[in-house]
């Protein structure tokens, strides 16, 4: 298929114009970035955002990698010398990769099969004439006795038939009509099964599919993986179930042609031993992958949008903050970091059990708020968190008694991936003196003042916002939350200088090298005063430079515009508009009230033409004229401040409270309320009598929302929650 064919079909199948799939094809050919496209290239690609690009991206991969196997299988076929005109033509106007590796499997090289030795036997003649249908008067006996030959162990009638039913078995089972007809009845009729290995004793976490049964097409995502795991785990053993007999009839239908044949009798038992031998184990695990592959997209999915939410946490910036990374014997690790984030003092306190020492760990926490200025202490949610947050509770408590009006609180931060990250060479290169225990606290408090800067230093698969993320296609999810870090860090821009090598490095069209480069120079010759200044970075030539520029901010360079989003080459553009309508470019930030009134009433198109840029272009400069180094993050829902503490003895049902989202699963969510579990949001409370679908539609990670208890289990620890007015 020519590439002209390729972005037809792309077009058609996700709804755009052929002039944009081409457009956007072109753009990623020549190595541009989809941030890059998304907001620099809205002309060219006719608005595409950057889900739509990626759309595009993943279907060209896809007929790029079809179009690869169709030329591996006309070269193998061509090499078997059984390539005709007919079937070249189509196999080279095939759409679809299951069709195109049926129309392959008559040609494909495999073990000698018992239709292969019917053959050698001398026996197709006799499965031609079962397969043709055509002889409606005689004994089939008769026909069958010319092929015996005791040499090639046919020695009678019932050795003859047996050999010409393996070779026309193969043939149902190769047939393009039967495998797709049979592929609509596994979709729509098939059943998935699953029993106890009877051989496990102890209880598991599958006890809800011991003895279960389900329409393949009412299965839900997380019931596919969670039958996968207890299969590959040995406990549960799990069929594909079809009626038999009337799927036997359906491909009777298909295959026999003539009822009056003489060998019909033959060709239904080819039929079945078709059925059972090949094609059922076949479509079996064909289905299964599918319904894999299924539940792997919307696992894949889930995660990456909890990631999303989390990566965009507002920042609480302005704080001094003091991370606490709670345990028991090994002590808490205590950190302190400026409001930038920079390493101040740590130590480690042991007010937990076995030592219990409170007194000594207050009195630390003491020295460090007053020494420092700390206003937010940050308890990660792991190992002792609770009594952790309990001691710290206590202690503002006493504080709050002699300083009532100190600014002073806590929260509770998921600390997932925290460990992974102490260990890493990002946290060595940080922080070369420091033990591994001690940078876990550090990351702890920096999460607090900007979670995206902080979280890109980690495996996003390590952050624990995923179902079954360990057991889902690895490298299709490691490629997808690759997508939402790049998507994320590119929103929200970085400054270029404060941002860490792991946070510049996944700007548009750098990579960890350049970054590093970039974090070097800055070391070296101080800070950058000028967007220009990192073409002088190694490795950074005039095409790096262009993916990467407008997503970059230097608060302190004289042109205002290179703490916005507007790309140098748009600087023309932008300062041509600000001459127009008599603004003060090199007085931005006080004429922002201004500038709202003064483009009120403008006709974007004349003026667009006037300063030369297409309209999304204007409208771009426009937003950041307007507002200079905005954080998209701004608007957000700030985290939940505590300084007080709660049990779960304290609970009780009809009681309301604020939580915090901290994971969003396919049946609802798991929210911190303040006590040492997290209570589950099932989807059936989210919206009283409206049936939702998708949880992601009423509650996001990072989410603070109004709830009630509904049911309380303190011996299993399970709290049962509504929002409050569903």
């Amino acid at each position: 298929m020519s590439d002209t064919k390729i972005f037809n079909h792309i077009a058609k199948a996700l709804a755009f114009s052929p002039k944009q799939v081409k457009a956007v094809a072109d753009f990623l050919d020549d190595g541009a970035t989809v941030p890059f496209l998304a907001r620099y290239r809205q002309e060219a690609t006719g608005g595409l955002d950057e889900e739509q690009i990626r759309a595009i991206r993943d279907a060209l991969d896809t007929q790029r990698t079809l179009e690869k196997r169709k030329e591996t299988i006309l070269k193998s076929i061509k090499e078997q010398e059984k390539l005709t005109p007919e079937l070249e033509e189509q196999i080279k106007t095939c759409t679809d990769l299951n069709t195109l590796e049926d129309i392959y499997l008559p040609y494909k090289r495999k073990r000698k099969t018992r239709g292969d030795k019917a053959k050698e036997k001398g026996l197709e003649p006799l499965a031609q004439l079962i397969w043709d249908q055509e002889i409606e008067k005689g004994d089939p006996s008769e026909y069958a006795r010319e092929y015996i030959d005791a040499e090639k162990d046919v020695e009678s009638v019932e050795d003859a038939f047996a050999g010409a039913n393996d070779i026309v078995a193969e043939w149902i089972n190769e047939s393009l009509e039967v495998r797709n007809m049979l592929r609509k009845v596994f979709a729509n009729h098939a059943t998935i099964s699953t029993k106890k290995n009877p051989t496990v004793k102890n209880r598991t976490n599958f006890e809800d599919y011991y003895d279960f049964s389900a329409k393949v097409n009412r299965l839900k995502p997380y019931q596919i993986l969670a039958i996968n795991r207890g299969e590959r785990e040995n406990i549960l053993f799990v069929n594909a179930e079809l009626w038999e007999e009337r799927t036997l009839e359906n491909i009777d239908d298909v295959v026999i042609k003539n009822d009056r044949s003489i060998f019909t009798e033959y060709l239904q038992d080819a039929v079945e031993d078709a059925y059972k031998r090949l094609l059922f184990p076949s479509l079996e695990r064909e289905l299964r992958n599918e319904l894999t592959d299924r539940a792997d997209a919307h696992a894949i999915e889930t995660f990456a949008t909890n990631l999303s939410n989390l990566l965009m946490q507002p920042p609480l910036d302005k704080k001094i903050v003091m991370g606490i990374d709670p345990a028991f014997r090994s002590g808490c690790k205590v950190a302190v970091v400026d409001e930038t984030g920079k390493y101040l003092e740590g130590t480690t306190v042991y007010p937990t059990p076995p030592r219990k020492q409170v007194a000594e760990a207050e009195a630390v926490f003491e020295k460090l708020i007053d020494k420092y200025g700390v206003t937010l202490i940050a308890i990660g949610n792991g190992t002792a968190s609770r009594e952790t947050e309990q001691i710290v509770a206590a202690f503002l408590q006493k504080r709050k008694e002699k300083k009532p009006k100190e600014e002073l609180h806590y929260l509770i931060v998921n600390e997932a991936g925290a460990s992974v990250y102490s260990a890493s060479k990002v946290a060595r290169d940080e922080f070369p003196k420091l033990d591994a225990a001690q940078r876990g606290n550090i990351s702890i408090a920096r999460r607090v003042q900007d979670p995206l800067a902080e979280l890109v230093k980690i495996d996003p698969k390590s952050i624990g916002v995923g179902l079954y993320q360990h057991d889902v296609n690895q490298n299709q999810l490691s490629g997808k939350l690759d997508d939402v870090v790049e998507s994320c860090v590119n929103e929200v821009g970085v400054n270029l200088n404060t941002a860490s090598a792991p946070l510049l490095s996944h700007i548009s069209g750098l990579g960890r090298k350049v970054a590093k480069n970039i974090v070097k120079r800055r070391e070296d010759k101080g800070i950058f005063i000028d967007r220009e200044q990192i073409k002088d970075i190694e490795g950074v030539g005039a095409f790096r430079f262009q993916q990467a520029a407008g997503f970059m901010r230097i608060p302190e360079s004289k042109n205002p515009l290179d703490n916005t989003a507007i790309h140098p080459e748009s600087y023309q553009a932008a300062e041509k508009l600000c001459n127009l309508f008599g603004i003060d470019l090199d007085n931005l930030s006080n004429e922002k009230k201004k500038i709202a009134s003064k483009f009120s009433n403008m006709d974007l198109q004349q003026t667009a033409g006037q300063v030369g840029v297409g309209v999304p272009t204007f409208e771009l400069i426009i937003e950041n004229l307007q507002k200079p180094g905005r954080d998209p993050r701004e608007s957000l829902q700030k985290p939940l401040l505590r300084t007080d503490v709660m049990k779960m003895e304290d609970l009780k049902t009809g009681q309301k409270l604020e939580g915090t989202v901290r994971n969003v699963v396919d049946f609802g969510a798991f929210v911190d309320i303040g006590v040492k579990q997290d209570g589950l949001l099932h989807i059936s409370n989210m919206a009283g009598n409206r049936k939702i679908e998708d949880p992601h539609d009423v509650v996001s990670v990072g989410d603070i929302i109004s709830l009630e208890i509904i049911t309380l289990d303190l011996e299993r620890g399970r709290i049962g929650l509504k929002l409050v007015g569903a």
